[in-house]
């Protein structure tokens, strides 16, 4: 365990009362920290919903200002971080009961979601976000305060007022404030939700939903008729035979199975072998007559139809001769009688259809009924009916428009707290009751803590609340040369707990009265908050300001970090410190292979870096230690199995590509740098070595001259 740099090596003082730390905040409900942190630490949540849900274990640190492992591959010897663990993401959104929109086009409720599961999310491509595919990767569960969001339509979703929705105008938190700790975007009831709406509930699976789909498949698509044969004694008989054929498997097995509940046993056979452009058709077949005169019965057309008989009609007739593509959803026959029981059902259940009539060679005049009203209507079909081809119910890549009732009528705190769900996805979004909903994204870091890398990373902030003061205190030793210091390396310093614990001001005001050269790296906004204390600095002593971008593919951008600022954000927090005369660079990185490499990609994201002002841009690529490389190839496997034979050609089992990849990556961008001025004209402000040396170990070269290295290790 490596908590050495962390401990308190003796009794906290005798004005301290035993387990609180000096200058924590007031009014935190504490308790005591777990042995591992032993005296004069605790731990602390804050009964405010930015952080409910969160530990935030405040220590004493030993030593502030550590040395960076010489098998590291950076351009610094030592690094600063105030915290350990991220609490940039977003907690725990849901109850367990809220419908979760499966990529089977069923739906299940978010509790009962498990890692692997695959689920519908969504990518913005061209000019609209789409429904597509992807994998929970993990699930978590905590207990919050609720807030009820109902919308114009009737929805209603219960939620922490942590959560993001997407609305009209972006991804915004259910509860927020104009001003102080709680600013953050938040719904209000002039907005509107993005997605379909409420979701309609599953059928209830009974006799009478049976006996429904066996009559919708088997008049539509199964054929019962009469065999003639030939008696020993020379007269005719007659025999009753059914049989069933079918290229999707899934109907074929439904309805063998319902047919099963009932004692008619049905044989497998293959009706028709495949061929270059047609699916092999399997069939069930039975030859029994009174199993077969048992079948005519229970087609038979209904006295008095159930509902639940008239959602296994309409699904059974739909995997028989129905279709859904491009957006259209068709059920089309030709037989008069079950023509309007498909539009007596259409209509029992409120959809509204168009009637088409077409001729079609020897089969004659054929009806279609076309259901309108957009995806809300056909999602709501395919719900509340559940047919078995799952692949005639895909949404996939349909856009994310629709004219839904989907206004905020009111958001009400409930005050009771209730069991939380949240779960991360490869999009970094899912489909909530019919609305976009933001996930959680863990990262793969907290365990050399021996905290979990998943939820403990969120949730679970070392907090070294001692920071400034220790970083005044090593700075002032005679033994410190005055050297470089790095943060931002390995946890973003002005990740959202700064914005409470407000340690970086400290430790700015500490290193700008040494006149100590530092640099920042961000992926936060926060930084701006402290840019009086940048600038100052800035004119005493070398400060480096970088964001990192790794590509300005929003697209990519949200599959590879979600929960992260957007590009376009991180890109206006270096126009802004350009602005006021602050050198401000791009780390882009990771370049990720195959993916993000690419001449056009290269070049989008090298012209906004310009456009932005930054003094420099450096690539680095994909570094995939232990842990990230697990992680990262599974999700390739799973989202780009084409790609994962060219990784392994690439990486092997090394962590960092190939030099010579990683120098044509470095040329590309020095070029299209220079292409696009990347520099020119960036502000210069005239800066003094520490403690005014002209040179020796406290000397530092120009931040937009420093080279640039391979690879960052502890990014």
């Amino acid at each position: 365990m490596r908590w050495d740099g962390m401990r308190i090596q003796q009794d906290a003082p005798a004005s301290q009362p035993p387990g609180i730390l000096p200058g924590a905040p007031a009014g935190a409900p504490a308790s005591a920290a777990p042995a591992l942190f032993e005296r004069g630490a605790i731990a602390r949540s804050f009964d405010t919903p930015g952080f409910r849900g969160m530990t935030f274990f405040e220590v004493h640190a030993r030593s502030i200002i550590n040395r960076v492992p010489e098998s590291s591959r950076v351009p610094f010897r030592w690094t600063i971080n105030p915290y350990r663990g991220c609490s940039h993401a977003c907690k725990y959104c849901l109850v367990g009961g809220t419908p979760i929109l499966m990529a089977d086009g069923r739906s299940r409720a978010l509790a009962d979601l498990r890692p692997g599961d695959e689920i519908y999310g969504t990518v913005r491509r061209g000019n609209y976000r789409r429904y597509v595919h992807t994998t929970v990767l993990a699930h978590w569960q905590t207990v919050k305060p609720a807030y009820r969001v109902t919308l114009a339509d009737g929805t209603r979703l219960i939620t922490s007022g942590e959560h993001r929705f997407l609305s009209e105008r972006g991804w915004k938190h259910v509860t927020g404030a104009e001003s102080g700790p709680l600013q953050r975007p938040h719904l209000t009831t002039s907005n509107k939700l993005m997605g379909v709406g409420g979701f309609a509930g599953p059928p209830k699976a009974g006799a009478d939903y049976r006996r429904g789909y066996l009559c919708g498949m088997i008049r539509g698509d199964g054929c019962i008729y009469q065999d003639r044969y030939q008696r020993v004694d020379g007269s005719t008989g007659y025999s009753l035979r059914f049989r069933l054929a079918l290229a999707d498997q899934e109907a074929l097995e439904r309805t063998r199975g319902y047919l099963a509940r009932i004692g008619i046993g049905c044989a497998e056979f293959t009706f028709a072998e495949a061929t270059p452009t047609r699916r092999q058709v399997a069939a069930i077949r039975n030859g029994g007559r009174d199993q077969v005169r048992m079948m005519e019965w229970l087609i038979g057309w209904p006295d008095s139809p159930t509902l639940e008989w008239r959602k296994g009609f309409l699904a059974g007739i739909f995997d028989a001769e129905g279709s859904y593509s491009n957006g259209i959803l068709r059920i089309c026959n030709t037989d008069p009688d079950l023509l309007a029981w498909i539009r007596t059902s259409l209509q029992e259940f409120g959809f509204a259809f168009a009637v088409e009539r077409r001729h079609i060679g020897r089969a004659g005049p054929v009806t279609n009924y076309r259901l309108t009203g957009g995806l809300p209507e056909k999602l709501r079909f395919f719900l509340s009916t559940d047919p078995a081809i799952t692949c005639k119910r895909s949404i996939e890549g349909t856009a994310i428009r629709s004219n839904a009732r989907l206004g905020i009528a009111s958001i009400e705190p409930l005050g009771l707290d209730l069991p939380m769900f949240d779960i991360t996805t490869g999009t970094g979004d899912f489909i909530a009751n019919g609305v976009v909903s933001h996930n959680c994204f863990a990262r793969n870091t907290h365990t050399y803590l021996d905290l979990d890398a998943g939820h403990d990373f969120d949730s679970k902030i070392v907090v070294k609340v001692n920071a400034p003061e220790l970083v005044r205190k090593e700075l002032t030793a005679r033994k410190w040369q005055g050297e470089h210091i790095a943060m931002g390396t390995n946890v973003d310093c002005y990740q959202r707990a700064e914005g409470r614990y407000r340690l970086m001001p400290g430790i700015l005001q500490a290193l700008l009265d040494a006149r100590n050269p530092y640099s920042i790296l961000t992926k936060g906004t926060l930084i701006l908050r402290d840019l009086d204390l940048l600038i100052a600095s800035a004119d005493v002593t070398d400060v480096g300001l970088s964001v990192s971008v790794g590509c300005a593919d929003e697209d990519l951008w949200r599959t590879l970090e979600p929960g992260t600022p957007s590009p376009r954000h991180r890109l206006g927090v270096c126009a802004t410190l350009s602005g006021h005369g602050l050198p401000c660079g791009v780390l882009m990185g990771p370049v990720v292979p195959f993916l993000s490499d690419s001449p056009a990609q290269l070049e989008s994201t090298v012209r906004q870096v310009a456009e932005a002002g930054a003094s420099h841009v450096s690539p680095i690529v994909l570094h995939l230690r232990p842990g990230a490389r697990e992680w990262f190839l599974a999700w390739l496997a799973e989202h780009h199995p084409a790609l994962v034979p060219r990784y392994r050609g690439l990486y092997g089992s090394r962590a960092y590509a190939p030099g010579d990849y990683q120098q044509r990556i470095a040329e590309q961008v020095r070029e299209l740098a220079e292409r696009y001025q990347v520099g020119r004209g960036s502000p210069r402000r005239t800066r003094r070595t520490w403690r005014g040396a002209a040179a020796g170990p406290g000397a530092t070269p120009d931040t937009a001259a420093a080279p640039v290295p391979e690879q960052l290790t502890l990014l």
